[in-house]
């Protein structure tokens, strides 16, 4: 018995565990990407500070403070940011500096990509659900994605859906496929719930599933043969 109890409680652990330690990942890369984007204001910061009393920069210079000192002022920064994009004088300087990026060819491609991707995911699609199922990576399995664009094969004249498919537990990294539109399985879920749904690895789900197009059409072909 001695080791059945043993082998119970160190998985009674380890599911215990788990969740925690997901959390503390995807909480881990967020904070250290804030602190990254904090890296040049700390140095500007240190840079002053010692202007005035090279003491205080010294004692400032410490690995936590500095990492804590770059959290915040991300923050800072971020929510002056907020403030500003709301604002018509802040919405005018995000419109030239827009502009004067628009005319760097490879970091015009790359930044007005990454803000056309962020647009189209806060906005509320028309004509098609965002939130999808789609088959991936074979036929039978399937995989959570969001609809950034629908498109005309010029062929044969098909709609075929842009899907971004993000991955657990870290949504920033994926896949993108081009999926016709009549296999695409659309879904009543919000934004939140299938973020929570793909962090959480499946943990935080509906009990159900929407039906595809394919398992749809099946019963109805079947009784009219």
């Amino acid at each position: 018995m001695a080791p059945l109890r043993l082998k119970r409680y160190l998985i009674t652990g380890l599911l215990t565990f788990l969740p925690l330690w997901v959390t503390w990942l995807v909480f881990k890369f967020i904070v250290g990407f804030l602190a990254d984007l904090g890296a040049p204001l700390v140095a500007a910061f240190m840079g002053a500070v010692g202007w005035v009393s090279p003491q205080a920069a010294e004692q400032l210079s410490h690995g936590w403070i500095t990492y804590v000192l770059a959290l915040v002022l991300t923050l800072i920064a971020l929510y002056v940011l907020g403030f500003l994009a709301t604002r018509v004088i802040g919405q005018r300087l995000l419109h030239a500096f827009d502009n004067l990026l628009q005319r760097i060819p490879l970091v015009q491609t790359i930044y007005g990509g990454t803000k056309k991707l962020t647009t189209v995911l806060q906005n509320k699609p028309s004509g098609v659900q965002r939130v999808v199922l789609v088959d991936f990576p074979r036929k039978g399995m399937k995989v959570v994605g969001f609809v950034t664009r629908v498109m005309t094969e010029e062929s044969t004249g098909r709609e075929m859906a842009a899907v971004y498919i993000p991955t657990t537990p870290n949504p920033t990294g994926g896949y993108l496929e081009v999926v016709p539109i009549d296999e695409v399985t659309p879904t009543d879920w919000t934004m939140d719930q299938a973020m929570a749904f793909i962090i959480s690895g499946g943990a935080v789900a509906p009990d159900t599933l929407p039906a595809s197009p394919a398992s749809l059409s099946s019963p109805s072909s079947e009784e009219g043969a």
